[in-house]
């Protein structure tokens, strides 16, 4: 992950299907896209893994 998150929740735009979801930037679980089944992001230990893109920051 390039950019500083100043959130605990970010939206990602799934890579596959287009699907924008809200998810927590420090997950514990791996994250599917609802829509398609693909996966956005798997977790690290600190920061999750993105395989989507970050849309924005929600507050």
């Amino acid at each position: 992950m390039s950019a500083k998150i100043k959130t605990s929740f970010i939206k990602v735009k799934c890579g596959d299907c287009g699907n924008e979801q809200i998810t927590f930037h420090r997950i514990s679980s791996k994250v599917d896209c609802h829509v398609c089944g693909s996966n956005l992001a798997e977790p690290t230990g600190g920061f999750s893994s993105l395989n989507g893109e970050v849309v924005e920051e929600v507050e």
